[in-house]
């Protein structure tokens, strides 16, 4: 009996070690919020001016980021501007906007831009989404700022939230290594937490030019792993992804990311 109560004693702490170094894991992954701006371009320097000079410089004093904005080319007479927030944690996530509504400095540098009426909006609208980090990437990779280079978002959205788990797990077993062997340098990978297209997987790539994100995307493709890997049951497109958006995004002067 005495050897069945420790052998259970010990079964007991290998299971509450495995949970909170699982829960450990999980709290270390950073969070992402996603704001995507439309807007005309005459109002592109009032938003930057925001963020450059008001809310980058708050995110900061909140222990938060880097930031990153990125624009996408103009079409229609309206351009896109994606302002991607860095958070250490899901409970940094969930207390941003308070922890900046305490700010005195950001509310009232903030002022105009957050109290703005319909006669001088400065946007046409504002979608915003919550990420959590994947497993097999739980932290940003950060790029060289200081050097050339195009970033290509990309959302990945699901039938249904086991669909989207199997994306997840693809990335998190297989799919990343290859990436990364083929030149499609990662940035970022988030899991959707909230938003407009749910379930999704999205993420962010960094590329040199254009022409290194042709190679590495050709590269990509006739991948040999790749081919296998698409090939498994569960795994495919067709199963598992309802719609592909690509981004074409180049980043603003004074972005973090």
């Amino acid at each position: 009996m005495n050897v069945l109560k420790f052998l259970c004693r010990v079964v007991a702490g290998i299971l509450m070690l495995v949970s909170t170094v699982a829960s450990t894991q999980a709290a270390e992954r950073e969070h992402y919020i996603l704001k995507s701006y439309t807007l005309k371009p005459a109002k592109l320097a009032v938003l930057d001016d925001y963020l450059s000079k008001v809310y980058i410089p708050a995110v900061k004093r909140a222990d938060a980021g880097p930031v990153g904005v990125f624009r996408e080319a103009e079409a229609n007479g309206v351009v896109v501007v994606h302002v991607i927030t860095v958070l250490k944690s899901a409970a940094q996530a969930s207390e941003l906007e308070g922890t900046l509504s305490r700010d005195a400095a950001y509310t009232s540098a903030a002022k105009g831009f957050l109290s703005a009426t319909a006669a001088d909006a400065p946007y046409d609208k504002m979608e915003t989404s919550v990420f959590a980090a994947i497993e097999g990437m739980p932290k940003i990779a950060r790029p060289d700022t200081t050097k050339p280079r195009i970033l290509n978002l990309r959302i990945y959205e699901s039938p249904s939230p086991e669909a989207h788990a199997k994306k997840v797990e693809m990335f998190n077993t297989g799919e990343l290594a290859i990436f990364r062997r083929a030149g499609l340098t990662p940035v970022l990978f988030g899991s959707a937490l909230s938003g407009p297209r749910m379930p999704n997987l999205t993420y962010l790539l960094v590329f040199p030019d254009d022409d290194a994100r042709k190679a590495a995307w050709k590269t990509f493709g006739s991948d040999s792993e790749w081919q296998t890997l698409k090939a498994k049951p569960g795994f495919s497109d067709k199963e598992i992804i309802t719609k592909i958006t690509n981004i074409l995004l180049t980043p603003a002067p004074y972005s973090e990311i």
